[in-house]
């Protein structure tokens, strides 16, 4: 149901709604109100383990985990890192990797990940992964020069395979870190030049770079760009908006405000979409993310209009791929408060 609303906000604000945790970030005067949903207090299930586990010295003081993503009856909430059998970190449900730090060096460390849900449910943990971190060159300050002769080619739709050339001898690498549009995405072994990727999106183009680390964490300036085009594959849908999506309105009898009713269907890709943005006029007006599970059927939000009728909106929205790479655009739709739907 719509309520009431205070005078347009002038700043980001973060609303959330328990026990779903839906968080709606509002960039600007107008905002979302969200109906609807509930959590399972009843849920007794924790969820699968993580597996895929990998770790990789980054330095002589840090290490690099990643793990593939683990499975629930309702939803992951978030992952534990433990180093033996003591917890260091607590990751978000979308990210699968983690940077570990403060470690000594050449010490032998075991790690491993236990996933969690919104009910406090804990899996079991992944498998340990061992590393043992190298030694450091006392007072070493001096980052290694930036690989060279990046190339790239696509794996098929979904993935890349990428290959450099070392800066030269004498660096002290201990790790490369691949970086897809400056984020973090992987990091790899200083003894190997090249590198898989994977979970990309068919028909999409990417640019990657690459930094060196060595074992007392200078890393060096990024390297020259790389860019992929992944294909599309077999039965790959190339359309990325939402499906379905409609505008109504109504006004409400409460506060006499006019509302945009908003639904649609999510787009058909691979794996849950974890947030959307709404456009107003061609402005982003807000942000809605889902912080336990995504709806999968018909989604249904209200955007607060104001009170003055005759007032045109023009209004689209796109999803957040799990790829972390914004889809295409809903088709746009005008809706007139207090007037008929031109």
């Amino acid at each position: 149901m719509s309520r009431p609303l205070p005078s347009p906000w002038t700043e980001e604000t973060i609303v959330r709604r328990t026990p779903t945790q839906v968080a709606l970030v509002t960039a600007t005067a107008l905002t979302l109100v969200a109906c609807g949903g509930g959590g399972d207090d009843k849920d007794s299930q924790p969820p699968s383990a993580p597996t895929g586990l990998s770790v990789q010295a980054g330095s002589a003081l840090s290490a690099h985990v990643m793990w593939e993503a683990a499975k629930d009856n309702v939803a992951v909430s978030g992952y534990v890192v433990y180093r033996g059998d003591t917890k260091v970190k607590d990751v978000p449900p979308e990210k699968l990797m983690i940077d570990i730090t403060d470690l000594k060096p050449s010490t032998a460390y075991s790690f491993s990940v236990r996933a969690k849900d919104a009910a406090g449910n804990l899996s079991p943990h992944s498998e340990k992964k061992p590393v043992t971190t190298p030694a450091v060159t006392a007072e070493d300050k001096e980052a290694p020069a930036k690989p060279t002769k990046l190339r790239g080619r696509h794996d098929g739709s979904k993935g890349a395979e990428l290959t450099w050339s070392a800066p030269g001898k004498g660096q002290g690498i201990t790790s490369y870190d691949i970086l897809q549009g400056g984020s973090k995405i992987h990091s790899v072994s200083g003894d190997v030049t090249t590198a898989k990727v994977t979970g990309l999106r068919p028909g999409t183009d990417y640019s990657f770079t690459l930094q060196a680390r060595d074992a007392a964490d200078n890393t060096s300036p990024a390297s020259a760009p790389v860019k992929i085009s992944t294909p599309k594959g077999p039965g790959d849908d190339p359309d990325t908006a939402p499906l379905s999506f409609e505008v109504a309105r109504h006004k409400s009898a409460e506060d006499g405000a006019y509302y945009l009713d908003l639904s649609w269907l999510p787009p058909k890709v691979d794996g849950e979409v974890p947030s959307y943005e709404i456009h107003l006029n061609g402005k982003l007006t807000t942000t809605l993310v889902w912080g336990n599970k995504a709806p999968v059927g018909k989604t249904t939000e209200s955007v607060f209009a104001g009170k003055k009728p005759g007032v045109s909106y023009k209004v689209k929205i796109r999803a957040k791929l799990p790829d972390g790479e914004w889809g295409s655009f809903s088709p746009e739709i005008t809706m007139v408060t207090g007037e008929a739907k031109s």
